[in-house]
């Protein structure tokens, strides 16, 4: 739906980071790679996940799921 809207990046360490999607994204989501067993909805109400960009976007994306699908693909490959 919006994947080419967002950019991901999980960090894994201090100066490791795996980065997803194109970088003119509208929303750039950024979690530590440790947070993501909490689930995008849940970490992102705990500060956990942050966003930077358009809001309504971000907000299409946690309500569909989509941002839980592409977190759960990028945790499969650590």
């Amino acid at each position: 739906m919006t994947d080419a809207l967002i950019q991901y990046r999980v960090a894994k360490g201090k100066k490791e980071e795996i980065v997803e999607g194109p970088d003119d994204a509208a929303v750039v989501v950024a979690i530590a790679a440790g947070d993501l067993p909490l689930g995008a909805n849940i970490a992102y109400m705990r500060g956990k996940l942050k966003a930077t960009g358009h809001s309504g976007v971000l907000l299409r994306a946690l309500a569909s799921g989509e941002i839980d699908r592409v977190l759960s693909a990028i945790a499969s490959r650590l």
